[in-house]
């Protein structure tokens, strides 16, 4: 019988087993993020073509097990028993088998269509032994696929077997079995429920289990039921007797069970490998990287270098763009004057829409090479390596290593830093760490060190960056063990991360990776840079009859109302006051604002006359001050929103503008009057 020609695909796993780089092998770049319907969880969806069906796949959230402790642990059953996928494929991490396998357990259980895809099998970090394929399927009743869920042609055997057992795969036929006393409850359960509404026999059986287990989601559902009291007193009266019997609670009981298959399960499945005494790659990296005493100056050398590197690899491709919109601008006021355009209007489309986008564009190469320099930190594994030995510096501030991940998102963009603290245990734990999260550089106020290391301190670029991004950590554990002390004291969660096994990124992912984030930045410039170069411009041209960009524009006349904030910080002048204002709404523009301004592209070398004006108003120690204030200062408008978002609260995004202002100015202040009374000009 043919199969379906619309075909639904649910990627779930453990974390760090490689099921988003099988994803992103599976879709490349046909796919979309958004948030689960009702939670605060990242969604993402790809689609593909693949021999005529049409497949959409779903990443289901990274999970240890399906039991209802996180919103990410609720959202695969409820994918499976509401959206009815017609494939499940759980990445198994073939080097950590048994922890894996807990979920797999529970995904027969929950009665899932379910396809295990066996990742990096046969990698060098896989020591002795090798891991029988054919066996675990044998004994899970499930297709099982080895995969490198980097290559291509590996995935496409798995998308055969997908539509191979797309009818055939309605769950796995072993009938788990967790002793005489726990099947007899279970049981009774079964039958109770069954007798009061009719539920096909998975939903009845992981009902059953769950409510066993005491799964407060689970829980949840039941209180709406006319015979929940009843039920309740079944369930309740089961547990209790099971508790008594084993002498441990309900969890431990059915966890005990589970790790006891898969333990005989192993013993089965496992085949020594005597001739390949592989040396652990991943042990011998890991003495070296999470080394107590070199760990951290090992990774503030990797960052360094980075920042060194980028600067190096993308200065020729920015001459090349800043060479371009040089003389676009330059191209476009002849060409228009010639044919008797007014230049009110070209003062528009050169000075507003090209010295704004194009000032903003030219940082695209930095910010694309920074990105795949993190990417591959990320994506390497070493990243899991550097949130373990912060670990001991967090707990400092109330947090552990685990939060480090989040901030370290940040230097990409703050958002996804803020959004990806869903993963914390405690609300405590996410509020802490989102009140701290503006101080991580992102990749908006880039453009402007760059810009400003480049005119003020060209001989020492890499340096100067590297010396903002410490800053910001700095400033952000600072600031955390204030508000530990004083406006959140409750203790944090335990710390467990998972600490992946090293791998080679793959090419798609990185480039997917890349693209989005650089993307993210291009379409800002397209969209909200344009539109504030364009209110930039209007500002700095009337009223009609003055000087373009003076002190009697409207720019001019709102600058000069504010600048006397900034004088003690040594940046009074009054552009940067509205480069500073229009910075809040996204910190690309304050770029942009400066070109507009300034009305630099009327020179071949936009970025070389950007330099110069800026050098008749700011000194080096000024110019460093004002980097300063742009990396604490308060956090873009989607910052705020997202805040909100995530806290559902207005109390902490108002917060978090009135403390980032004060510690904005109190270290810009500190910086500039300090450097004055040392003897820096």
């Amino acid at each position: 019988m043919e199969t379906k020609s619309r075909l639904l695909i649910g990627l779930t796993g453990n974390p760090n087993v490689g099921k988003s780089t099988l994803f992103n092998t599976l879709t490349g770049a046909r796919q979309h993020v958004g948030n689960w319907p009702g939670k605060t969880v990242e969604k993402k969806e790809g689609e593909l073509n693949f021999k005529g069906k049409k497949i959409k796949v779903v990443d289901l959230p990274g999970a240890y097990s399906l039991t209802a402790y996180t919103e990410e642990e609720t959202i695969t059953s409820d994918f499976i028993l509401k959206k009815h996928p017609d494939v499940i494929i759980q990445v198994v991490d073939a080097q950590n088998l048994a922890r894996n396998l807990y979920m797999t357990v529970q995904l027969i259980e929950l009665g899932a269509p379910l396809i295990i895809a066996l990742n990096m099998v046969g990698k060098p970090q896989m020591k002795t032994s090798l891991i029988n394929a054919k066996i675990l399927s044998q004994f899970l009743n499930v297709p099982v696929i080895v995969v490198d869920a980097r290559e291509k042609d590996s995935t496409n055997n798995l998308l055969n077997v997908s539509l191979a057992k797309i009818r055939k795969v309605n769950g796995s036929t072993l009938k788990l079995t967790y002793g005489t006393e726990v099947d007899e409850e279970l049981n009774q359960i079964k039958r109770f429920i069954g007798l009061k509404e009719s539920l096909d026999k998975k939903k009845l059986n992981w009902l059953s289990l769950k409510l066993l287990e005491g799964d407060y989601r689970t829980e949840q559902i039941i209180t709406k039921k006319p015979y929940y009291f009843e039920l309740k007193q079944l369930v309740d009266k089961a547990k209790r007797h099971l508790e008594k019997i084993y002498n441990q609670d309900m969890n431990t009981i059915m966890a005990n069970i589970r790790y006891g298959f898969i333990k005989g399960l192993q013993k089965e499945l496992v085949i020594e490998n005597l001739h390949k005494k592989t040396v652990d790659i991943t042990e011998k990296i890991d003495n070296l990287v999470m080394n107590r005493f070199l760990g951290i100056p090992l990774f503030l050398v990797i960052i360094l270098s980075i920042f060194q590197a980028t600067f190096k690899l993308s200065k020729p491709m920015m001459g090349w763009i800043e060479n371009f919109f040089g003389s676009l601008g330059q191209y476009l006021t002849n060409l228009l004057t010639s044919v008797g355009i007014s230049k009110w209007t070209i003062s528009l489309i050169v000075d507003g829409i090209i010295g704004g986008v194009g000032g903003v564009l030219v940082f695209v190469p930095i910010i694309a090479i920074l990105f795949l320099f993190i990417v591959l930190l990320e994506d390497s594994g070493y990243m899991a390596r550097v949130a373990y030995i912060m670990d001991r510096f967090m707990h400092k501030i109330g947090l552990h290593g685990k939060a480090f991940i989040s901030l370290i998102l940040g230097f990409g963009c703050n958002v996804p830093g803020i959004m990806a603290t869903r993963t914390l245990e405690t609300r405590k734990d996410r509020l802490l760490t989102i009140l701290i999260s503006p101080f991580m550089s992102c990749g908006a106020r880039l453009p402007v060190y760059v810009l400003f290391a480049g005119a003020f301190f060209s001989a020492y670029q890499g340096w100067i960056i590297f010396s903002l991004y410490v800053l910001g950590i700095v400033v952000a554990i600072v600031l955390g063990f204030i508000f530990k002390k004083f406006l959140i004291k409750e203790l944090s969660s335990p710390f467990v991360i998972e600490l992946p096994q090293y791998h080679i990124p793959s090419l798609n992912g990185v480039l997917i990776h890349i693209w989005e984030r650089v993307w993210l930045f291009i379409s800002r410039a397209g969209t909200l840079i344009l539109a504030f170069s364009i209110i930039v411009w209007a500002l700095a041209s009337f009223p009609l009859g003055v000087e373009y960009g003076s002190k009697a524009s409207l720019a001019g006349l709102i600058g000069q109302k504010v600048s006397y904030v900034f004088k003690p910080l040594g940046f009074g002048n009054w552009r940067s006051s509205v480069a500073l204002m229009f910075g809040f709404f996204a910190k690309e523009v304050i770029i942009g604002t400066f070109g507009t301004l300034y009305g630099v592209t009327d020179v071949n070398t936009t970025d070389y006359a950007l330099i110069t004006a800026l050098q008749k108003d700011f000194t080096p120690l000024s110019a460093y001050s004002f980097m300063v204030f742009v990396l604490l200062y308060i956090p873009c408008m989607a910052v705020l929103a997202v805040v909100k978002r995530e806290t559902n609260s207005w109390k902490w995004p108002l917060f978090m503008i009135f403390y980032t202002s004060i510690v904005a100015w109190t270290v810009a202040f500190t910086i500039y009057q300090d450097g004055r009374l040392i003897g820096f000009s």
